[in-house]
């Protein structure tokens, strides 16, 4: 781990001392402190991140002459010149990032967090916002750093499950949810990390469902797929997260057909990963028993939330997340970079995606 450096600087928030990376206590206090923190916010994600994958520890701690204290989680990678790396909040699959703070975050700091970002070095910075709080942090956006619009579908559980299964469950998934029940299906729940093989098996078919609606080769796809999600990026976070990672698995006659990964921090829920088995899991209608058992088990243990993540707006998984009473909510993410490489980027993609008559799903 790198050791921390400090910088005191002038804000438009007042004196401010700048600590990178951030101290781990102060970070868990923050991440404890912070109603809103998401799990992705806190140091175990960073490690998960950096024990699979070719980063370092980037985050910075601010703490203003007010009391006020703020945590960036960033990463960059682990070798290379910073002017040709990006700092990010997180890389791309990864999820919400953004700053954890201690308490409301005026106008003067979160402008002053946003002009440190844009005097780092780093050829590109990035960093994707949660919903809460993100206006405060968008009156504030110094010239320089452009709006990627995302959103997250999520599922208010206040009033507890009996409220959410009346009011916000549509009335087709609670009809499916009692198929399911009625079916042959079997559920299984682990929090220790056993279930991880048949969750990954069940990943590598629908890899191959997958390449065939989005008309993609079969290698192409098993090689990008594999690479954004590992297997033991699922190891990772199953072995770090503990209890707080729980495999949902229904099974027919003993073969698995369906899986979803949850994972729990603070006031919050999130659905992290979902695989199935399409010919069993379908006829069976385990898709949805399995989102209502987490949901079910979501509201006992008191969380505030369930996400379900970003799909595409007007897109059947969209629609899927919208049937249990999933709203959506903007996620934004702030970018800078000192040359237009994302631009480039998204051209080389869109030219292989014409080339391969990719259908996005």
């Amino acid at each position: 781990m790198s050791t921390p450096a400090e910088l005191l600087t002038r804000t438009p928030g007042g004196a401010a001392r700048i600590t990178s990376p951030a101290p781990r206590e102060a970070w868990w206090q923050l991440s404890r402190q912070d109603a809103d923190a998401h799990v992705s916010q806190t140091p175990t994600w960073l490690d998960c991140l950096c024990g699979t994958g070719p980063y370092r520890d980037a985050s910075r701690l601010y703490e203003f002459d007010s009391g006020s204290r703020i945590v960036v989680p960033l990463v960059r990678r682990r070798s290379g010149a910073a002017w040709l790396d990006a700092e990010e909040s997180w890389p791309a699959d990864w999820g919400i990032g953004g700053p954890l703070s201690s308490g409301a975050v005026a106008p003067a700091e979160a402008r002053a967090v946003f002009e440190d970002l844009a005097r780092l070095a780093a050829l590109r910075v990035g960093v994707r916002f949660r919903p809460e709080g993100s206006d405060v942090w968008e009156g504030t956006v110094p010239a320089g750093f452009w709006r990627e619009p995302h959103m997250t579908q999520r599922l208010d559980l206040d009033g507890g499950f009996a409220t959410v299964w009346e009011r916000r469950f549509h009335r087709h998934v609670r009809r499916e949810v009692r198929k399911a029940e009625r079916s042959k299906a079997e559920v299984d729940v682990d929090r220790t990390g056993r279930l991880v093989p048949q969750f990954y098996s069940l990943y590598e078919q629908s890899i191959e469902r997958w390449a065939a609606q989005q008309h993609e080769p079969l290698a192409l796809a098993r090689w990008r797929r594999r690479r954004a999600f590992p297997r033991n990026r699922l190891e990772a976070v199953a072995a770090r997260f503990g209890e707080s990672c729980t495999i949902w698995m229904a099974s027919c006659d003993g073969e698995p057909a369906a899986a979803i990964v949850v994972l729990s921090h603070g006031g919050h829920a999130r659905l992290w990963r979902a695989a199935m088995n399409r010919d069993l899991a379908h006829p069976l209608r385990v898709n949805p028993l399995l989102q209502k058992l987490a949901i079910e088990d979501a509201c006992a243990a008191g969380y505030r939330h369930y996400d379900m993540g970003e799909s595409s707006p007007g897109s059947s998984l969209a629609s899927f997340k919208a049937g249990f009473g999933a709203e959506s909510h903007s996620s934004p993410r702030y970018v800078r970079e000192r040359l237009p490489v994302s631009a480039a980027q998204r051209n080389l993609r869109r030219f292989v995606k014409t080339v391969l008559r990719f259908q996005d799903a």
